[in-house]
């Protein structure tokens, strides 16, 4: 797999050669013995190995009625231009499910967010991840109900720290497509007799765009199951096809975004309905496995038609059209010697425009910060599947900062660098 440099014209300026000098600087001694490994492919999957109680649970391989699981992880980062570090137990989740018969299961997840939730502080999150009902209908098909995270991605379902490379979750599978989407609703999921074909389908909840906002997608539009509007829907389906060493997959999101009634919509001038003002998210991956050797690329892309409107409502600076691209490549270099630890040696390049068409009605404004590109190299060690160890740097590159979106700046601020570098560790686990 080659990956594509090359310099786009909406939105990025500087030299790409200068850019890349710049990379390889920062990541001189760990490409070093990357690069004979790039041109090939990405690791063994962790998610094919690794078995969680939660895991059993929905395999129905599970020898208690009541199951309890989880993941967690911690990191630090040092943000080079700025000479700041920060550190944070970035998530614990505790899972505890439970089977009343062999048809019926219950599901349900919960997380702390950055350790610390503290009255009149704006630093932790408490939230359910999911809590559904499952039901058995057949061998091949089984029903949700509740609070669960649809088929959209690679990264949504398959979320585990010791199931990605790098410390931090791919930006595209985080800001295009919102990371541990769940929603209320219910979903079918199954897969055919005779071939491999899965898919999926379901009814949920719609985004609410009046929380939508600037530079971050469709993702504060979430509801989470917390008091989510229900005048508007949405449906989410995928399909996913295993053939020899590849798995490809493609899913779709089309939903609603006004969650008001017919009288407050109006009074925005806003289009109201289960679909009013809607959100379209298409999204196609590919995943290679092959011993050692494996690969994988993903893009996607959303539509927001009546972004204008909704920026005329709530003056949100909207764009139109998102969309996001990644390849990760990398090699398990213990594959051949070592039956339970990894090493996973990665390069993952990623492409992304959180405003890349904005509404031409009222006339939106350019962002180029939010067009980027990222370079992100190092390495995963998991001594055991359920434990991994991550290091990584990644090299940022973005557009310049559009002086219009600068209101009532610090006299203090510094000026915008449109490239700058990261440093990652890392530890993660699941159980």
């Amino acid at each position: 797999m080659r990956l594509n440099f090359a310099p786009q014209k909406s939105g990025i300026s500087g030299n790409y050669r200068r850019f890349l000098r710049f990379s390889m600087r920062r990541l001189l001694l760990l490409t070093a013995f990357l690069s004979p490994l790039a041109a090939f492919a990405q690791y063994r999957t962790p998610a094919q190995q690794i078995v969680t109680n939660e895991d059993s649970l929905h395999q129905g391989l599970n020898t208690h009625k009541t199951v309890v699981s989880g993941y967690g992880s911690a990191y630090y980062q040092r943000d080079f231009n700025f000479q700041q570090s920060k550190a944070s137990l970035e998530r614990v989740v505790l899972f505890v499910g439970h089977q009343f018969n062999s048809r019926i299961s219950l599901f349900t997840e919960m997380e702390l967010a950055d350790a610390l939730v503290a009255g009149g502080e704006s630093r932790g999150d408490v939230a359910m991840e999911q809590a559904f009902l499952k039901f058995t209908l057949n061998r091949n098909n089984y029903l949700v109900a509740g609070l669960f995270i649809p088929r959209i991605g690679i990264l949504n379902e398959d979320h585990l720290p010791v199931n990605f490379n790098g410390v931090e979750r791919p930006l595209v599978e985080t800001w295009v497509i919102p990371a541990t989407w769940r929603e209320l609703g219910v979903g079918l999921y199954g897969s055919l007799e005779r071939t491999p074909l899965q898919y999926t389908l379901a009814v949920v909840n719609g985004l609410d765009n009046a929380r939508f906002t600037h530079g971050t997608g469709i993702r504060a539009g979430r509801a989470e199951g917390s008091s989510a509007w229900a005048n508007n829907i949405a449906v989410t389906a995928s399909l996913r096809y295993p053939w020899k060493d590849f798995r490809f997959q493609v899913s779709g999101y089309a939903g609603g975004t006004t969650g008001l009634g017919p009288r407050g919509a109006d009074s925005l001038q806003l289009p109201s309905g289960p679909f009013g003002a809607p959100v379209f998210l298409g999204e196609a991956n590919i995943q290679y496995n092959n011993g050692a050797f494996s690969a994988k690329a993903l893009g996607a892309a959303i539509s927001l038609s009546d972004a204008g409107k909704i920026n005329a409502a709530y003056a949100h600076n909207l764009p139109a059209t998102i969309y996001g691209t990644y390849a990760e490549v990398g090699y398990d270099v213990l594959y051949h010697r070592n039956k339970t630890a990894q090493l996973i040696p990665f390069v993952r390049y990623e492409n992304l425009d959180l405003n890349a068409k904005l509404p031409s009605s009222p006339e939106g404004i350019y962002d180029g910060t939010l067009k980027q590109q990222h370079l992100i190299a190092g390495l995963t060690f998991l001594p055991i599947p359920n434990v991994a160890i991550k290091a990584d740097v990644r090299l940022m590159q973005t557009g310049d900062q559009n002086p219009q979106l600068l209101i009532n700046p610090a006299p203090n601020m510094l000026p915008y660098q449109p490239k700058n570098a990261f440093l990652n560790v890392g530890i993660g686990y699941s159980f």
